[in-house]
């Protein structure tokens, strides 16, 4: 691992709906990865507002709004890649407004929480989904 490597900020969101499943989407084809199972979201550009990064990505990703102050942070991973280094903030989101709809033609589906670590996922997103898996757990 490099000592000073490039620090890219990522963002996601776990989009709950009702029944508490969460959706997930394929990667696009032509980018790194593709075709992998990822949750939604994209890079944070320099000066933006994580929070305001990730309302404008599931935007421009599924075309749905967000209010900024609704995104509940959950937890993180952080990933080395290459000469980069990703830091990768997931949000939890039950709240949006719009239907969505996939802007990039990849496909999305909805899953339990038990079903994510059957899906085949970029590296820094399983971290996630075990920690998600905990957070979700109901009490004892």
């Amino acid at each position: 691992m490099e000592n000073n490597p490039t620090l890219l900020f990522v963002v996601a969101a776990a989009i709950m709906n009702e029944k508490k499943k969460i959706l997930m989407q394929t990667r696009p084809l032509g980018k790194s990865m593709a075709g992998l199972w990822e949750f939604p979201g994209g890079k944070v550009e320099m000066g933006e507002i994580p929070e305001f990064a990730l309302v404008r990505e599931l935007k421009e990703e599924l075309n749905i709004d967000i209010e900024a102050d609704k995104l509940r942070p959950s937890c993180f991973a952080s990933e080395a890649l290459e000469s980069k280094h990703l830091l990768l903030l997931l949000y939890i989101v039950d709240e949006w407004h719009g239907e969505i709809t996939a802007q990039e033609e990849q496909d999305y589906g909805w899953f339990a929480i038990d079903q994510l670590s059957s899906l085949e996922m970029p590296p820094a997103d399983i971290p996630l989904v075990k920690t998600l898996s905990k957070i979700m757990q109901p009490p004892l």
